[in-house]
């Protein structure tokens, strides 16, 4: 299965895209700054400029260095400014070595009297720009292989965090009802998030616990009475009626030691006794005590250590369900380690391929009526034994249940 992309990826990436962002940010306003920087510290200088140029033209009528009388490439806004003030305009032209400039105009005297003008060329201060704008990008870079890591490395501390609360739930989902995830530091929402699941846990367990502790005592009370009334049974005459009655108290007493069996597996309390058998000969012995008929097929069984009062417990449950919610005939195969169990009827249902058997629910209404604990208990055993149970259906129609062994 492809695990998708880590959370630690996506915020070490989200912290990338972050940093290139404001550092693009910073380096445009940066550029823009300095550039709005320049073009104001040469207005001011063009404007003092033609203050100290107009002072000496005035005392000794000569032109100071970089003053001109109406040059021919002053912008058109300063050739015949309306007052004597002194002026400043912006000409963004670049002929050779001259480029964008700030100008700066006086009128000698009256209207009509020539135009003094100083130019300030930026060119070389715009030069530095492209450099300011290469040293911003080499910063940034620095400075984003230096965040790079460091965000994926608090991302990892999140991911870890979060990942062992994930764990926690996945266990807990698969029944292990005492797991937690205990403290994980941080007092933020993941440490929120982990106290949230661990109280879950606990309150979902009382609830399990409960219900198991009802249902073993209702067994328990019942049993003593169902035994009273199955004696009782056994002294009526013979005839339709008491026969019938009597499949009835016995089936109560089937339904009573199934309750009990579930709340021993579902407790932990029942534990294996393992001893070498064959596998082939255990199988089949189960199956013929089912009362039922069912084709049993041995290929090449292996001698197996296991608790065979289990074993044939599974098995009889897998060929009474067999028999009562599918259709014959029920085909046994055993091969290996492996014990497979197929009917040829309408199937498993859909939920219970999903989740599991659940107990007093048989699922779909062609299956058949039950109270669905016969596998229920096989999965319980099952699981006593380490083996594993599946179920599927197969593709030409029927239920297949697929018992494996431990090795």
């Amino acid at each position: 299965m492809k695990r998708p992309a880590s959370l630690r990826r996506k915020i070490a990436a989200l912290a990338a895209a972050t940093a290139c962002l404001v550092a693009a940010a910073v380096g445009l306003l940066v550029h823009l700054w300095t550039a709005q920087d320049i073009r104001a510290r040469a207005e001011a200088r063009a404007f003092n400029a033609v203050y100290s140029a107009m002072d000496v033209y005035r005392r000794t009528g000569a032109l100071a260095d970089g003053a001109e009388l109406d040059p021919p490439d002053l912008p058109a806004e300063l050739r015949h400014p309306a007052d004597d003030r002194r002026h400043t305009a912006y000409d963004g032209r670049a002929e050779g070595n001259v480029g964008p400039s700030y100008w700066a105009a006086q009128r000698t005297g009256g209207p009509g009297s020539p135009v003094l003008a100083v130019r300030i060329n930026m060119a070389p201060e715009l030069s530095d720009l492209p450099r300011l704008d290469v040293a911003m990008a080499v910063a940034s870079l620095v400075a984003l292989a230096v965040a790079l890591p460091l965000a994926g490395y608090g991302a990892g501390l999140l991911a870890r965090r979060l990942r062992r609360v994930a764990e926690t739930a996945g266990r807990i989902s698969a029944g292990d009802l005492d797991a937690r995830t205990g403290p994980t530091g941080g007092g933020d929402e993941v440490a929120e998030i982990a106290a949230t699941v661990d109280a879950m846990a606990d309150s979902l367990g009382r609830r399990l616990r409960t219900e198991r502790q009802f249902t073993a005592d209702v067994a328990h009370e019942l049993r003593t009475p169902v035994g009273g009334l199955l004696a009782a049974v056994d002294l009526l005459p013979d005839g339709e009626t008491e026969d019938l009655i009597r499949a009835r108290v016995r089936d109560l007493r089937g339904l009573v030691e199934d309750l009990l069996e579930v709340s021993r597996l579902d407790a932990g309390a029942e534990q294996p006794a393992r001893v070498p058998v064959p596998l082939g000969e255990v199988v089949r012995e189960a199956v013929a005590r089912t009362g039922f008929e069912a084709e049993v097929s041995v290929k090449g069984a292996e001698p197996v250590e296991t608790d065979p009062r289990r074993l044939e417990r599974i098995v009889q449950n897998l060929v009474v369900n067999a028999h009562r919610h599918g259709a014959a005939p029920v085909l046994v195969t055993v091969e290996g380690r492996t014990v497979v169990v197929r009917d040829h009827g309408p199937g498993f249902p859909a939920e219970l391929l999903l989740h599991g058997p659940r107990r007093f629910h048989t699922g779909a209404a062609e299956r058949g009526a039950g109270h669905g604990l016969g596998l229920t208990i096989a999965v319980g055993q099952a699981r006593v034994l380490g083996a594993e149970l599946s179920f599927a259906n197969a593709g030409d129609g029927g239920a297949v249940a697929t018992l494996r062994l431990p090795g």
